[in-house]
């Protein structure tokens, strides 16, 4: 994949949240959430939280309203009810909260989805948006989503030495339009 890491420029680890999406799960069960914490922290990340919720869009915009309001929380990711059953409701829930859409990640997270699913990927609604100077990140609920989607995507765009550039690095500017509106 094109892109490098810049190791002149020294690693700054996010905060990190996880959000499980599930109507079944529990921490001992949520083997997603899991593999998305393992990844986070072995990338030298910190995780800032993590909870599961039931597949409802008003828990989940709840939860991720915290978030955003919360300066300790950098980036959130999301996995589970991205599918198109009626208790998917992630990506509307994401939808409700965002100020900004980014729908590059979908993109591309369906795209490196089809050579392993093939077009299977259709299914999923995996989105990604910005909110309150935060990025929201909403992937499948399997853990070879979670791990894909980290592995092909996340984990370099949120190194602030991936070049030619990546999401960290912007993090200090998402809020300037907020600055401009106030002066």
């Amino acid at each position: 994949m094109p892109g490098r890491i810049d190791e002149s420029i020294p690693f700054q680890p996010l905060k990190i949240a996880v959000l499980t999406v599930s109507d079944s799960r529990d921490l001992a069960s949520d083997r997603s959430g899991a593999v998305l914490v393992e990844k986070l922290e072995a990338a030298g990340h910190h995780l800032a939280d993590r909870q599961i919720v039931k597949d409802e869009q008003k828990l989940i915009e709840a939860q991720l309203r915290a978030w955003i309001a919360d300066p300790e929380v950098e980036v959130v990711i999301t996995t589970g009810g991205t599918g198109v059953t009626g208790r998917d409701v992630t990506p509307e829930a994401l939808h409700a909260v965002i100020e900004k859409h980014v729908p590059g990640f979908g993109e591309l997270f369906r795209w490196q989805s089809l050579e392993k699913i093939g077009t299977s990927t259709l299914q999923s609604r995996a989105d990604a948006g910005v909110a309150n100077g935060t990025y929201l990140f909403v992937v499948p609920g399997s853990p070879g989503a979670c791990r894909d989607a980290w592995d092909g995507i996340l984990q370099t765009q949120l190194d602030i030495r991936h070049k030619p550039c990546n999401f960290a690095e912007l993090l200090p500017r998402l809020r300037e339009h907020e600055v401009a509106t106030t002066a």
